[in-house]
């Protein structure tokens, strides 16, 4: 046995008995068949949010500041507008979200840092399932998370305690109530707080506790890329695994040796079609 099926029988007894949390980021939708209809990447959302509404050349390329400056000077309305453009089209589960959404109920903790619904849609039939959004301060003051009922319907924060599958979107979503966390203001409100876990629902604090993370679709390039995946996965296990193929940048090499996550260095298309044919052969299985 090679290391390749050493570790997927590895993650696969920890995704049987509930002990990972995938971490999803906008690389996963890289695996929709013919093309995504919605932006798969901070650079493919922040051209398109320029394209519709004009922002100074110096931070055209950054996405942060751009939605900052169609807050400031065309209104938060206009953000949530060509957010909700952006976003609009519907995105079919792929065979990793359907995969995911077939793990047994343990309950399982699923993080989905980017903004379209895919993995919701995956998640529909569960019904002891729920969503958890962040929100905007300057939509919301004073409430960090919205919780929402696989219908759509809000719920009530304690009800999370009665599911058994919890989709966490740190950063909103398109849907079921277009909830999004964009802008340098949604970001400073979030991080003045994230270190002492305020934002962060406690039910994902409860289930994170003592499990690994498998980061998939995700990049830590960026100082805030990695602040949101260290805030949500404090206190965890002490061994996580993130599939990242290429070549890292020097933060992303000390980001993963100071978090104990593991790199493994293949496109995460290869990665998911070994990992769901391993679950599925009862070879690997047993000698899991």
């Amino acid at each position: 046995m090679d290391k390749t099926d050493t570790l997927l029988n590895e993650i696969i007894a920890h995704l049987e008995v509930g002990g990972i949390v995938p971490y999803l980021g906008p690389g996963v939708l890289d695996l929709v068949p013919g093309g995504c209809p919605v932006p798969n990447s901070p650079e493919a959302l922040v051209q398109q949010l320029v394209a519709k509404s004009s922002v100074p050349h110096k931070i055209r390329g950054n996405l942060t500041a751009a939605a900052q400056y169609i807050e400031n000077f065309k209104h938060r309305k206009t953000l949530v507008g060509h957010m909700t453009d952006a976003f609009g089209p519907e995105v079919p589960p792929t065979f990793l979200h359907e995969f995911l959404a077939s793990l047994p109920r343990k309950p399982l903790l699923i993080v989905d840092a980017w903004y379209d619904n895919a993995m919701a849609t995956a998640l529909a039939s569960r019904l002891l399932s729920g969503q958890l959004q962040g929100v905007s301060q300057s939509e919301h003051f004073g409430t960090w998370i919205h919780y929402f009922r696989p219908d759509g319907a809000r719920a009530d924060p304690f009800e999370a305690d009665t599911w058994d599958t919890l989709l966490y979107k740190p950063l909103g979503s398109i849907a079921p109530a277009k909830n999004f966390l964009v802008s340098d203001t949604d970001f400073v409100e979030v991080l003045t707080e994230i270190d002492i876990q305020t934002p962060i629902p406690a039910i994902v604090q409860q289930l994170r506790t003592g499990r690994h993370f498998l980061f998939l679709g995700c990049r830590f390039r960026n100082q805030l890329e990695r602040t949101f995946a260290r805030q949500v996965m404090k206190r965890s296990s002490d061994t996580h695994w993130a599939v990242l193929p290429g070549e890292l940048t020097r933060n992303e090499a000390r980001f993963l040796q100071e978090q104990n996550i593991q790199r493994i260095d293949m496109p995460l298309d290869q990665f998911a079609k070994l990992l769901v044919a391993a679950s599925q052969n009862p070879k690997v299985a047993a000698a899991a």
